[in-house]
């Protein structure tokens, strides 16, 4: 987990896709350590909603119904709002392949939505979630995710004067989420094959726990303009799935349209504004009005050359390390995907 001293207490926060994996998970992170004015869960969807009313009972929670697409409705719900969470998003990457514009209209305007509405209002900070897919992107939702950060950033110079600042946690595949290749593997288990894209394949992995950590450091930490990153590990794909099924026999399948073999976190030309920490990195932005207190810093600027790929990631988790991480999830993931496993 990620060291910050955030507070949150008599706050106003709202979280744009607030009833996915994330926002679930963020919400209940927040009511079970703060005491928030209001939490606002903004969503399209009022059936997930309507199940995440009945699941969380608390005064200061609020829902509303919108979609990051309409501008109008975000200015409503943003008016009072302190810290704003961007999750909402479109990521399924073989639909992005055939709906392309779909995506760019929820991913990449509704980001320009969220950014003109947080300064007109007066949000003071807002963090926005990415993707390691939107590092050296080959495919349509890479390429909108990779629009919207730098959106993100470059919002911090349409502020000019007003206080809102606005900043990127760009992660990889999160255990346990519902676009997680983990509860697919868990339902295909009993079937005894499961589907392999390429044993070759690695990606990077992190906890939903993680994920909501990585947010509230951005929160404490921002100065408006950054990335963050996690220091993370790797897993294959086969190894996954050999911790999730190991009498189960694999088929390879072949990568989808969009996929990459492995992924990336910091680019190599990233890695010239890259800063290293203790548990993660941050790539300041590449902008003569951005400045650091150096002095009260303790990152280091990485050495010439430096990427973070999945392959040639240092930290690799053995299948024993997924076992052991795959039934934690199952211990504390609200998703019903996954209950039925819980030991």
């Amino acid at each position: 987990m990620f060291s910050s001293q955030v507070d949150l207490n008599d706050k106003t926060i709202l979280v744009t896709g607030g009833t996915g994996s994330f926002g679930k998970r963020f919400i209940r992170t927040v009511l079970d350590n703060y005491k928030p004015r209001r939490l606002i869960v903004f969503s399209r969807d009022e059936l997930k909603q309507f199940e995440m009313q009945k699941a969380f009972d608390d005064p200061s929670l609020r829902f509303f119904i919108g979609n990051v697409r309409d501008k109008d409705r975000l200015y409503r719900a943003f008016d009072g709002v302190d810290y704003v969470i961007h999750a909402a998003a479109l990521k399924q990457v073989p639909a992005a392949e055939y709906n392309p514009f779909e995506f760019i209209k929820t991913n990449v305007i509704g980001a320009q939505n969220i950014i003109d509405a947080a300064i007109d209002v007066g949000v003071s900070r807002v963090v926005a979630l990415s993707t390691d897919k939107a590092c050296n992107p080959v495919n349509l939702y890479g390429a909108t995710k990779l629009c919207s950060d730098k959106l993100f950033i470059s919002g911090n110079s349409y502020a000019g004067e007003s206080d809102t600042r606005f900043s990127v946690v760009r992660y990889g595949n999160v255990a346990g989420s519902r676009g997680s290749v983990i509860p697919f593997f868990m339902q295909m288990k009993d079937k005894g094959m499961l589907p392999i894209t390429d044993e070759r394949m690695t990606r990077f992995w992190i906890s939903l726990d993680e994920s909501v950590s990585l947010v509230m450091l951005a929160l404490d930490s921002m100065r408006g303009g950054e990335i963050f990153v996690p220091k993370i590990p790797t897993a294959t794909v086969l190894d996954m799935a050999k911790a999730i099924a190991p009498q189960a026999t694999y088929e390879t399948v072949g990568i989808r349209p969009g996929e990459k073999l492995h992924e990336s976190l910091i680019s190599e030309e990233e890695g010239r504004t890259t800063y290293a920490y203790d548990d993660h990195y941050v790539i300041r932005p590449n902008f003569p009005w951005w400045s650091h207190d150096e002095t009260n810093d303790a990152g280091e600027l990485v050495p010439d050359g430096f990427s973070f790929t999945s392959d040639s990631n240092s930290w690799w988790l053995t299948v024993a390390e997924l076992t052991e991480m795959i039934a934690k999830v199952a211990r504390t993931n609200e998703d019903d995907l996954l209950r039925p496993t819980i030991p």
